[in-house]
């Protein structure tokens, strides 16, 4: 069962965004992580908290995270979202 995204605050502003590439990329990897699958590039993030993970996005326009929690029973809720600095941008 799909579950549904759930987007707090500004992210889902801020994913619509993100370059073309970024962003077709962002949805792509959060359908996945609807889907129950792992995205293709991700980190755990337990800073922010248990079960919470990172997207981490490199295309062309620039390195981008998406942070969410996945493991909840029926949503994902999609925590942040944003682009990396340039010089930040190989970690």
């Amino acid at each position: 069962m799909k579950k549904k995204a759930l987007f707090l605050g500004d992210t889902k502003r801020v994913i619509g965004a993100f370059p073309a590439d970024a962003r077709r990329e962002a949805g792509y990897q959060l359908d996945a992580v609807q889907d129950g699958l792992e995205p293709t590039d991700w980190k755990p993030f337990p800073v922010i908290g248990p079960g919470v993970r990172e997207i981490r996005i490199r295309e062309q326009s620039g390195a981008f995270r998406v942070i969410y929690q996945a493991d909840l029973e029926a949503v994902v809720l999609v925590l942040n979202a944003f682009q990396k600095d340039a010089e930040d941008a190989a970690a």
